[in-house]
């Protein structure tokens, strides 16, 4: 079984929560993007994706391609992705309960993701940011305001409850819920520092998850690899100045 994994280059985006899963278990993979050669390349992603034969395409990236012994398969949609790969890679726990609980975890972000996106891209996704400055910033006044404290309001009351020992989000160990969090607080710290600049003092289990998972060795290592794409400004957590604010924490 190999793992091919189908992303715009240049980005983390969604892409980056499935990177993080292979790269946190020590998994191989491989970016169709970044290889040479027939069916790879950005030719590679567009043709897999707009294939008008194929009976279960994507309707965008991520997705992955997992070549079987039996016959490939295409799975599509971040959490989706994540879903099958969990118990594969060892980063959800064994029990029905506990993977449904790890998706219902990894879809409340997918929410959370798709608010920040649309702070700076309101009215559009076709649009550039420069045709909705106006709405972004009152978009992102009551996504800082509002928004990023019920959700991480809820993720402190999820780490406070759960009863197993080690401050993980699910049972006892790490998660992909877990790496998907730390990606989601360090994407907010590039785009919003003023913001954010209480989040520690205020959702202090939240930090120590973002924390405990930059301490673990192969991510550690991935993030100061050439492999970590740095955040940037035609990403999903994008800093602007304009939008940014005091601490509402």
């Amino acid at each position: 079984m190999t793992f091919e994994l189908f992303y715009w280059p240049g980005l983390q985006g969604r892409g980056e929560f499935v990177r993080l899963a292979f790269e946190a278990s020590g998994t191989p993979y491989v970016e169709i993007v970044q290889e040479d050669g027939p069916g790879q390349g950005m030719d590679g992603l567009l043709h897999t994706m707009d294939d008008p034969a194929r009976m279960d395409p994507p309707i965008a990236p991520p997705f992955l391609r997992v070549r079987h012994p039996s016959g490939d398969e295409l799975i599509g949609q971040t959490a989706n992705i994540l879903a099958y790969l969990g118990p594969l890679l060892g980063l959800v726990g064994e029990s029905p309960r506990a993977r449904r609980w790890v998706n219902q975890l990894q879809l409340t972000m997918a929410d959370l993701v798709a608010e920040v996106h649309d702070g700076h891209h309101p009215i559009a996704s076709r649009l550039y940011y420069s045709n909705q400055k106006t709405e972004a910033r009152k978009r992102t006044a009551d996504l800082i305001d509002y928004r990023l404290p019920k959700f991480f309001g809820y993720f402190e009351r999820v780490l406070a409850n759960n009863p197993n020992a080690g401050g993980w989000l699910s049972e006892g160990a790490l998660s992909y819920a877990d790496l998907s969090l730390f990606q989601v607080i360090e994407g907010l710290y590039y785009a919003f520092p003023r913001a954010m600049s209480g989040f520690a003092k205020a959702f202090p289990r939240c930090q120590s998850v973002r924390d405990a998972v930059a301490r673990e060795p192969l991510v550690a290592a991935y993030l100061k690899s050439s492999r970590r794409i740095a955040f940037n400004t035609t990403g999903i957590f994008r800093h602007y100045k304009e939008l940014d604010r005091a601490s509402p924490f």
